[in-house]
């Protein structure tokens, strides 16, 4: 492949190598398009990007698809392995098919939106990104998350939330059980409303914020209680 079909926005993944390839889109300026072709499920595609251009994958990919993005716009025309988003920054990624483990892992800001399911511990640690899953998300998803929000269409698995902050979450489904200090809280109008702009950034349409459920921390970890001394 040479020069000016790079330029033209078409990486063949097979031909230029996982490095090349995400070397040109690390280095190119706002504006630019570029589609990935025989993507064939290899990790970190995609990973890196600094300036607001847009990705389409055509296919699948492995671990840490797009990670530490900062304004790109992904698109992967496939399935994810772990940690897509990881680290992300700002943008949007956008999976069409399924996502491993710990999607969205430790976003900081942005919007990953997932097209089918979730494996565990989606949003561990998230720390300001929005993460939105039309399917139903693994065990142990919003582990440890400080902020943000993370809005699951489908179910969610045991140990939802478990050591939770300050991220607010929203399930459509049921939730198998909730983790240490994560409890049901009250959906005031204020949570409504920022729920259906996320659903509307997402182009998620049909669905209404009263049919969701929302979850977050119950504060009682916050702060060292005499009662826990000696426990193990």
């Amino acid at each position: 492949m040479n020069v000016a079909e790079i330029t033209a926005g078409r990486l063949d993944l097979a031909q230029l190598g996982l490095r090349q390839v995400n070397s040109v889109m690390q280095t190119a300026p706002a504006g630019e398009s570029f589609t990935i072709t025989n993507s064939n499920g290899a990790h970190a595609i995609a990973a890196g990007l600094r300036s607001a251009i847009r990705v389409e994958v055509l296919g699948h990919a492995g671990y840490y698809c797009a990670g530490m993005n900062q304004e790109a716009t992904v698109l992967v025309q496939g399935t994810v392995g772990v940690g897509v988003a990881e680290n992300m920054m700002s943008g949007r990624v956008e999976v069409a098919g399924r996502a491993g483990q710990a999607a969205g892992a430790t976003a900081h800001g942005g919007l990953l939106l997932v097209g089918g399911d979730a494996a565990a511990r989606c949003g561990i640690s998230l720390k300001g990104g929005d993460i939105v899953v039309r399917g139903s998300v693994g065990h142990a998803s919003a582990f440890m998350a400080q902020s943000g929000r993370l809005v699951v269409l489908g179910d969610a698995g045991p140990g939802l939330g478990d050591s939770i902050y300050e991220a607010r979450l929203y399930v459509r489904g049921s939730v198998s059980d909730l983790g240490a200090d994560c409890v049901e809280k009250q959906m005031l109008e204020e949570h409504s409303y920022e729920l259906r702009e996320l659903l509307l950034r997402a182009g998620i349409s049909g669905v209404g914020a009263s049919e969701f459920r929302r979850y977050g921390s119950a504060r009682t970890l916050y702060h060292w209680h005499p009662d826990n001394v000696g426990v193990v």
